[in-house]
């Protein structure tokens, strides 16, 4: 008899069949949850496999943008390059064309000057005087030569007023010269060679520190240079303070020269001035004032020129007083039979004794001692 609720006997026929189908509900169970863990790790490798593709295309996809996000890096770098080139030569364009108008600045200021100095020269009067000249024959500049020739003691310098009588000299060299009481001497004649500018050329500018005053009265110079300074040293002429007042006799002008460099260019600039110059007369004087130049040689070229006047003599003693013996030098050479002629010019410097001559230009083919 089995009591309810009771679990049959395990060595009974019926507990032995409750065994089994205990046994055999595990038995399915473990079944099931194997077919669950078979059906669930197909789904985890078909996931797996998935997300392996995935990663692959995820990858694929990363490296194609890395690709192209270089690709656009170098292209942007390359743009950046050809920019800052581009910059570059804009600078370099940039300060050719800044060192271009510096240089058409300071030509244009150059023009700006030379036009002042052309338009505000000093006024001189000119008479015509009836003859005319060929324009192509006309110089613009007229410059005579000015030489000093400093002479070595013994020798002498004659300028005959014939060339031929000067060629005959040379060409005889060796003159005995009498000097009376069976005395004489012996001296030799040598051309005498001079160095002259062949071409000069000057660079002019307006000096900010003068003015030239022209249209001057006659009259006393000290007098009137004291009066010029007097009026532009005050301020409420425009001057100031005066440094130097200097008369220059071949132009009938007067440079005054300012310590400071503030004045010139208002001066200049207003040109007319009214002052006050000759206390006896009732108005006052009117004045123009004009630039000055400072002119700097820019290009000199030199000749050597042989005087065709103008002979040197050389090995002359000293056997008597300098004006004795000057004048019978040129007693002998200016006789036609020891082959001289007229002389111009006669300077004699004697041993021991420091002389110059002076060489100034007559003309194109003359020169005088």
């Amino acid at each position: 008899m089995v009591l309810p609720g009771a679990q049959p006997s395990e060595e009974t026929l019926e507990g032995i069949m409750v065994l089994i189908n205990d046994y055999k509900k595990k038995y399915e169970q473990l079944i099931q949850e194997q077919e669950d863990m078979v059906t669930s790790r197909v789904g985890q490798r078909e996931m797996t496999e998935k997300f392996k593709q995935r990663t692959v295309k995820l990858t694929q996809s990363l490296k194609e943008d890395q690709r192209l996000h270089q690709e656009k890096i170098g292209i942007e770098k390359a743009k950046v390059k050809l920019m800052k080139d581009e910059e570059c030569k804009l600078m370099k364009d940039i300060l050719k064309v800044e060192e271009a108008l510096k240089e058409e600045e300071s030509e244009n200021k150059h023009l700006t000057q030379q036009t002042e100095v052309f338009t505000a020269v000093p006024e001189r009067k000119v008479v015509f005087k009836g003859s005319t000249g060929k324009g192509v024959d006309s110089q613009t500049f007229d410059m005579k030569p000015h030489i000093v020739y400093p002479m070595e003691d013994g020798t002498a310098l004659i300028t005959f007023a014939d060339e031929v009588v000067a060629t005959k000299i040379l060409e005889l060299e060796k003159h005995q010269v009498d000097l009376g009481a069976e005395f004489s001497i012996t001296v030799e004649a040598r051309p005498v060679r001079l160095m002259l500018p062949s071409l000069v050329e000057i660079d002019s500018e307006v000096s900010p520190l003068h003015i030239l005053v022209s249209n001057l009265p006659k009259m006393d110079i000290e007098m009137l240079l004291s009066r010029l300074e007097n009026h532009f040293s005050k301020t409420k002429h425009g001057g100031g303070e005066v440094d130097d007042c200097e008369w220059l006799p071949d132009s009938g002008t007067v440079v005054i020269a300012f310590v400071k460099n503030n004045f010139a260019r208002g001066l200049t600039n207003t040109e007319y001035h009214d002052v006050k110059l000759q206390h006896n007369k009732q108005k006052m004087d009117r004045v123009r004032v004009t630039p000055f130049l400072n002119g700097k040689i820019t290009n000199l070229k030199t000749k050597m020129l042989t005087c065709p006047r103008t002979v040197l003599l050389t090995g002359i003693p000293t056997i008597m007083e300098r004006e004795n013996l000057q004048d019978l030098l040129e007693i002998y050479f200016q006789k036609m039979s020891n082959g001289g002629g007229e002389i111009e010019a006669i300077l004699y410097n004697p041993l021991g004794q420091h002389t110059s001559a002076l060489f100034e230009g007559v003309s194109t083919d003359e020169e005088q001692e």
